[in-house]
């Protein structure tokens, strides 16, 4: 028997779900005490399996050709489709019985926090946000939450974001008192706009939080705070320009690399591509939820899907989502 199993949705992936079904097949490769089941097309399923050699007695598939696309209100589609594949995979996730790690989808973001609170809600009844792990310029990590699942947030929501980011920290990289910080555009209390002016005093007065105050947006990847709270559209914000930022410096690189010949440079561009390749790390991760739901990226690749089946196994024993060491190896 596997010692680790999770669900993979095959569906919503800009891809197809043959990159999502080959990056199945491949983690099976890798990791041989996983086990995974896959919704989705049984048909395709079990003729990609074997046409990418991957173990069929370690997968379980669950049959569905439906599915949330990005354009449907997500409240409308988890209602009215209950057998689309994120909705099975999400009440297959959530049988105590089966003992799941996590899931993973590349699906419809609304419908993904939507049917995590309908199906998979915690005891609290907690309401899921977004949280995106990044590689920070000192060497640490920072937990930003949120990343776009909820744009329009109110001070208690980031209040509560604040917890979930706090203690996914403290799991992953056993910080004991992980520093909180507030995404603004200043580093005064008196900076920032309504909403960030409303939450900072009830995160300060708050004694489980390591408050640290506000936080700069040229500071976000500093390393100043272990977990950096804002809006989702702020926080989608961040997360899409330290990434195109760093695609942008390692293409210059490349660049300056061959005008001036000097095939030297390429070593600080494979320095950088694999310290800061985000999508290397695969996904966001919902938090809230009584099972850990991995989003990865509308464009995933099966490389993605390996990463983060990695994260999920590691997230199961309790050890940091990602490493340095980690996060080379899966860019290369």
């Amino acid at each position: 028997m596997s010692q680790y199993k999770i669900v993979i949705d095959t569906l919503g992936s800009d891809k197809g779900p043959e990159a999502i079904i080959l990056g199945a097949a491949l983690a099976l490769k890798e990791f041989p005490d996983l086990s995974i089941t896959l919704v989705g097309p049984e048909e395709l399923i079990n003729e990609k399996i074997k046409e990418y050699e991957g173990d069929a007695n370690r997968i379980k598939v669950i049959n569905t050709n439906e599915t949330i696309t990005n354009y449907e209100n997500p409240y409308t589609g988890i209602m009215n489709k209950p057998n689309a594949s994120l909705v099975l995979a999400m009440k297959e996730a959530g049988k105590i019985e089966e003992n799941y790690a996590g899931m993973i989808t590349a699906g419809n973001s609304g419908a993904i926090l939507m049917g995590s609170f309908r199906f998979l809600s915690d005891e609290n009844k907690t309401r899921p946000c977004m949280a995106a792990v990044l590689p920070c310029a000192n060497g640490s990590y920072t937990c930003l939450v949120d990343t776009g699942a909820t744009i329009d947030c109110t001070s208690s929501q980031l209040h509560s974001f604040a917890h979930l980011g706090s203690d996914l920290m403290k799991k992953m990289y056993q910080i004991e008192r992980p520093r909180v910080a507030l995404l603004s555009n200043g580093a005064e209390p008196t900076k920032g706009n309504h909403l960030v002016k409303e939450t900072y005093p009830i995160l300060a007065e708050d004694k489980e939080l390591n408050f640290i105050g506000n936080v700069e947006g040229n500071r976000a990847l500093s390393g100043d705070a272990d977990v950096l709270v804002c809006d989702g559209f702020a926080g989608n914000q961040v997360l899409k320009n330290s990434e195109g930022m760093a695609k942008q410096l390692i293409t210059d690189i490349v660049k300056l690399s061959k005008m001036r010949n000097k095939p030297e440079f390429m070593e600080v561009a494979q320095y950088l591509m694999k310290t800061y390749d985000l999508g290397a790390l695969g996904g966001g991760i919902v938090l809230g939820s009584r099972k850990v739901i991995m989003k990865a990226r509308g464009n995933s690749d099966e490389r993605a899907i390996v990463n983060i089946s990695r994260m999920l196994i590691n997230y199961a024993n309790g050890e940091a989502v990602f490493t340095k060491e980690q996060l080379a190896e899966a860019s290369r």
